[in-house]
């Protein structure tokens, strides 16, 4: 399974533009800090309807003015992780991986593969930053997705947490069997984890 994205959108002056199509495994889209990556995730997502374009994952047509299409973010089965964790602070670990999940018959799979099985009883607010992350791709990964969406998975990590995040993200890559579309600004990280690199150079000014 593969993205075909072809899209063009206005962001107040400035108009966003992507256009790429890609193979299977882990895409990666790098450039600075607004350039419109994330925009180009929330019009995948359907969050943001571009003016123009088309988003294409696979053989399942997502958006296509010329066709009349234009699916709800619901109907997308993108498995979004934001920026910020976004954890509810009212359920366990437990809580949040299973919530909008089809039942629990994954759940222990999921969580060794993430490695946070230990801290399914726990609450949002005793996790560090990387087990917080963990934590909101398994929540994706259990909501029955056709393809994931990160969103700087890496950002305001250390080191040593920002490197077993990139093991972590290359073991989904290899035993998820989901393509993943990554959002970085960080060249090294694209590199490394993308089987296709994306660069965005930024938006354009209106006018």
């Amino acid at each position: 399974m593969s993205f075909d994205v072809d899209v063009t959108g206005w962001r107040g002056e400035a108009i966003i533009r992507a256009r790429f199509a890609t193979g299977p495994g882990v895409t990666v889209l790098v450039g600075a800090s607004g350039a419109g990556k994330t925009s180009v995730l929330h019009m995948i997502a359907g969050l943001v309807r571009p003016d123009r374009g088309h988003v294409r994952v696979g053989a399942a047509v997502l958006f296509d003015l010329t066709q009349g299409m234009d699916l709800p973010p619901e109907r997308r089965r993108a498995g979004y992780v934001f920026q910020e964790p976004r954890l509810f602070p009212h359920l366990t670990v437990r809580g949040n991986l299973l919530y909008g999940a089809k039942g629990p018959d994954r759940l222990a799979e999921t969580a060794a593969l993430l490695d946070i099985d230990r801290l399914l009883d726990r609450w949002p607010r005793s996790l560090s930053g990387g087990e917080a992350r963990r934590v909101a791709i398994g929540r994706a990964m259990l909501s029955d997705p056709a393809f994931l969406l990160l969103d700087e998975p890496l950002a305001s990590l250390d080191p040593a947490r920002k490197e077993e995040a990139m093991m972590l993200i290359e073991r989904v890559r290899g035993e998820a069997g989901l393509p993943i579309l990554l959002v970085t600004h960080d060249e090294r990280e694209a590199e490394r984890l993308g089987d296709t690199v994306v660069a965005m150079t930024g938006s354009t000014r209106s006018g």
